[in-house]
């Protein structure tokens, strides 16, 4: 059976970048590995939107890169604003209790982005938080929260940004410097088009300065030492996944040939067309005022059960999608546009789902999503 992956990470990975990581190994305290770090990190600053800051490369998951941004900046007693919004803004929160710090938290209803009145209301209860931390988009609820304008409000106040990129680096247009985002996470299995095992954090200036003088322990996620190493000596604080940053490199090359407006312009319509084909099924989305364009939600029929649905897809078709999380378990099918896609890719996802839809006792028409996928490519070129 040909298997399809539709998740929202990890992705597809392109058959030139597979290659480029089974060239063989090198030592990572050489200079050959030394100019293909500088030239990963050099490509990509324009995908975080930044000229001035410091991209710091880890061998973790992009959880990894969260907490590394956590025990940097902010220290035990501390105060943080943190949205929750889903379950990697409730990772946030964790990670704030875990090292001591103190976390207020801004709920938000899953699918719903915060308004940005929230932070302001935060901040007058919590005048002393010192950072506040959210998703640009949150993978679990496929929906987009709004970076730019929670950026005036933390300058305002003299507060550090903190934003997990993760499922937006690479997918739509990232401002770093214009948005003052102090500290950019995201990870290799999603838009970068690599297999799980590298964490990336942008630091700005400002992020780094206060790096210098924070207490919090840490020492594989020592930021300094790794921007130490990475941007002085040209290698890595530890042993490095050699094979990963040569993919990374390649991968990199395959974004900036393809031009990143066409990049952004890619994902926005597989994850249109997908929407499309939802409302021609009757479906509706869990995320339909401020959805996002890596990954896109869909709401199974009511008293039907999406972990049917979705171990139907994969065990029967081949296509792998993911269900939802915690109180969305079983009411959510996530179709991801991440990774080596292509719009026409988006056909056999939405034709799946049909089937999968019509096997778990949906009462939708055949093929009307598939034409409304058709409609809209039609309309692309």
């Amino acid at each position: 059976m040909k298997k399809y992956l539709f998740t929202p990470g990890p992705a597809p990975v392109p058959p030139e970048v597979l290659l480029e990581m089974a060239r063989p190994i090198i030592h990572h305290r050489t200079p050959e590995f030394s100019a293909a770090l500088d030239q990963a990190r050099d490509r990509m600053k324009p995908l975080y939107g930044t000229r001035s800051g410091e991209v710091i490369l880890l061998s973790s998951t992009g959880t990894g890169a969260m907490e590394a941004a956590v025990i940097n900046l902010l220290q035990a007693g501390e105060h943080a604003i943190y949205v929750n919004g889903g379950k990697f803004g409730e990772r946030w929160g964790k990670l704030l209790s875990t090292f001591g710090m103190i976390g207020h938290e801004v709920r938000v209803e899953w699918g719903r982005a915060v308004r940005p009145g929230q932070i302001e209301d935060a901040f007058k209860a919590y005048p002393e938080s010192r950072a506040v931390l959210v998703q640009a988009s949150e993978t679990s609820t496929c929906a987009v929260h709004p970076v730019a304008p929670i950026g005036e409000i933390t300058r305002k106040r003299g507060a550090m940004l903190i934003v997990d990129g993760i499922t937006s680096v690479g997918v739509f247009e990232q401002k770093m410097d214009e948005w003052g985002v102090d500290a950019f996470v995201t990870g290799s299995q999603k838009a970068l088009m690599l297999p799980p095992g590298l964490g990336m954090v942008a630091l700005s200036a400002r992020a780094i300065d206060v790096a210098k003088t924070n207490k919090t322990p840490r020492f594989y996620f020592d930021l300094l030492k790794e921007l130490k190493a990475q941007r002085d000596e040209h290698t890595t604080a530890w042993t490095a996944a050699v094979s990963l940053i040569f993919g990374l490199n390649k991968s990199l090359e395959l974004i900036h040939a393809e031009g990143l407006p066409q990049v952004y312009a890619r994902h926005a319509l597989m994850a249109e067309a997908t929407r499309d084909a939802a409302t021609a099924l009757g479906l509706k989305l869990i995320a339909p005022d401020n959805p996002a364009p890596g990954v896109t939600g869909i709401l199974v029929p009511e008293g039907l059960d999406g972990g049917k649905l979705v171990k139907f897809l994969r065990d029967n078709l081949g296509v792998s999608v993911q269900g939802g999380q915690d109180q969305m378990k079983g009411k959510l099918v996530r179709i991801g546009h991440m990774g080596h896609l292509s719009p026409f890719d988006t056909l056999i996802a939405v034709s799946a789902l049909e089937l999968g839809l019509k096997h778990i006792g949906a009462n939708i028409q055949l093929g009307a999503g598939v034409a409304a996928v058709q409609a809209r490519l039609a309309r692309s070129i």
